[in-house]
């Protein structure tokens, strides 16, 4: 028998729920069933040249069902209602299983179908416009002999969601993302430095078309041309200005995976039990709040169908709370807060960030600055490391500069950032008033990637820092 594909959004959604009734009448405490398709443009340059041009597309449906307090998967690659059913089948029976005992999750009934929030969607630009403006931004680096390689990059990412549950959440949305960058090297014959720049979000193509490309280009080749005079970074136990990117890092790697809930179910997390304790300064707030418009890691619903909220983790230096999933919140007794996420219809659902950030403060950016007398400020990172189990923080600046009686003197080269994130964050002392938020990809389990972003404000604390290079 030939199968019939089915695109209608009206038409998968009622495939989804016939689905989810099978589940239900086969004895499923609780299932739903996503349908979802993922299309992804991305383009690169080297040195003037496309390197990179990828189109792609891949969908599927996720099924799953509870029993007895133990989730059962099933998934397929097609929209047809055999192979959905098929699936449902493998969900309940992959829940069945020894020693759970009954846990009731606590779903949130919603009901929407919402279009993207973009004013250019990506759909309704020509490939060659896209093309066009990464060797605009590219051929921009081109300022000085001594920029050796430029690369641009732009990518974009479209995700359809439908999903249907069984106590009667019926929704669908799509999220739209674009990225945009720059990145330029630089040498002088004995050294060799880089640096990078470029915008982010949950936006369409107006990322693009609201930047000035050839500024973008200009200004990152000038930087890496700049970072060729650094010298070596001091060591020690110094006063350092986190930008916001650093920043965040410490938010996101340090606190905020600790802060998931499937970390603290297991006990595996250096904040498990600490809500109500003072952990920071009492200017440190911080959140995860999937509602920032615009922002890289937002998004309407998480991937269980629950609205997306913000999430008070710190309030004032008092742990607050944590991140939830629908399971971990019924462990807990406490309610989902939209931060159960998969990568994808074929990955499974863990407890994940969208947007986690330090609050603001209430200085200047300058007058923080001069209110140093002896430091060292950031400028971007290029990695850190989670360490939900020990609480260490831990970084590498992409580079930074000495502050020395208030005023911003050498640059100085790649270096790293560590200590206990509890330490770090009760020498807190000042913080910048404008917030800003920096996107990415975060991985977890084994190698499950969704898009987050992570920042906060310029903030002045004690930190343990190597001196690199």
């Amino acid at each position: 028998m030939q199968k019939t594909v089915v695109s209608e959004a009206a038409d998968i959604q009622d495939i989804l729920q016939q689905a989810v009734w099978l589940m239900s009448d086969m004895g499923a405490d609780f299932a739903d069933a996503k349908s979802q398709t993922v299309r992804n443009t991305g383009i690169s340059t080297i040195n003037g040249d496309v390197r990179q041009l990828v189109r792609k597309r891949v969908g599927g449906v996720c099924l799953r069902a509870w029993i007895n307090g133990r989730w059962g998967y099933g998934n397929c690659t097609s929209f047809d209602k055999e192979s959905v059913i098929r699936a449902a089948n493998d969900a309940v029976k992959n829940a069945r299983g020894d020693g759970s005992e009954f846990l009731k999750l606590e779903p949130v009934v919603v009901r929407k179908h919402l279009k993207a929030d973009v004013r250019i969607h990506p759909d309704n630009v020509d490939l060659s416009d896209k093309i066009e403006a990464v060797r605009t931004i590219d051929k921009s680096q081109k300022i000085d002999d001594r920029i050796i390689n430029t690369t641009a990059a732009y990518a974009e990412e479209i995700k359809d969601n439908c999903l249907v549950n069984s106590v009667g959440s019926d929704l669908s949305w799509q999220e739209v993302r674009t990225i945009c960058r720059a990145h330029s090297i630089a040498s002088d014959g004995d050294n060799m430095e880089q640096y990078y720049d470029g915008p982010d979000g949950s936006r369409g193509f107006e990322t693009v078309k609201d930047l000035d490309l050839e500024r973008l280009g200009r200004e990152t080749a000038k930087e890496a041309v700049r970072s060729l005079r650094a010298v070596r970074c001091p060591s020690g136990n110094l006063t350092v200005i986190s930008d916001p990117m650093v920043t965040g890092l410490l938010a996101h790697e340090a606190m905020g995976h600790a802060s998931e809930g499937d970390e603290i179910t297991k006990r595996r997390s250096f904040l498990t039990d600490a809500v109500g304790k003072e952990v920071a300064s009492g200017i440190i707030s911080m959140y995860d709040n999937g509602t920032v418009p615009g922002a890289h890691g937002s998004v309407p619903f998480d991937d269980e169908g629950t609205p997306s909220s913000s999430t008070k983790i710190i309030d004032h230096g008092v742990y607050t709370g944590y991140m939830h999933s629908l399971e971990t919140a019924a462990k807990l007794g406490l309610a989902p807060t939209g931060n159960g996420r998969a990568e994808n219809f074929g990955k499974r659902t863990w407890v994940r960030m969208t947007n986690t950030y330090f609050g603001p403060g209430e200085w200047d950016k300058d007058e923080l600055i001069a209110d140093t007398r002896d430091g060292i400020l950031t400028d971007k990172m290029i990695n850190g490391m989670e360490d939900p189990v020990g609480g260490c923080f831990e970084a590498k600046a992409l580079r930074g500069y000495i502050v020395r009686n208030g005023e911003i003197t050498d640059v100085v080269k790649s270096f790293t950032l560590t200590g206990k994130s509890l330490d770090i964050l009760k020498t807190v002392d000042a913080l910048s008033n404008e917030v800003i938020l920096d996107g990415g990809m975060c991985g977890k389990g084994i190698e499950d990637w969704v898009r987050v972003s992570s920042g906060g404000p310029h903030m002045r604390a004690r930190m343990i820092v190597g001196g690199g290079q």
